[in-house]
């Protein structure tokens, strides 16, 4: 059996396919995420690139266009792999409920990004305050 070789990006070819989809899904697929920081304005507001890039790394949400931060399934995906990205969210979704379950679950200091009212609910409440047992 051959082994894959692993293919090796470098900056120059990021910026040189900034525009270019394909050059982005594939680096997505090789597991090599950073190469989205190069993408242009067009491809950071292309839902197919962005959701396939959140999945790998939620962190690529503080790259995705204005009207991505506030895509309620980009932001469930980003938040579920990185909580505390829920701060690069839209104002709406950062007061979204299952988006805040999401964050807080995989990071309880997702917390200070949340809304003040989302804060205040019983069930998020109990996450971050665990009822101690009598």
């Amino acid at each position: 059996m051959e082994e894959q070789e692993e293919k090796e990006y470098k900056i120059e070819d990021a910026e040189a396919n900034s525009d270019n989809k394909e050059f982005m899904m594939k680096a997505l697929d090789d597991n090599t995420v950073w190469v989205l920081a190069y993408a242009s304005e067009k491809l950071l507001a292309d839902r197919e690139l962005i959701l396939k890039a959140v999945k790998v790394d939620g962190q690529i949400l503080y790259y995705a266009s204005k009207e991505l931060r506030d895509d309620k399934e980009v932001v469930l995906n980003a938040v579920t792999n990185k909580g505390l990205i829920v701060k690069y969210a839209s104002k709406r979704l950062r007061g979204d409920k299952e988006v805040g379950l999401a964050a807080i679950k995989q990071n309880k200091k997702a917390e200070m990004y949340l809304t003040d009212e989302l804060r205040e609910d019983e069930e998020i409440n109990n996450i971050l305050h665990p009822p101690e047992n009598e």
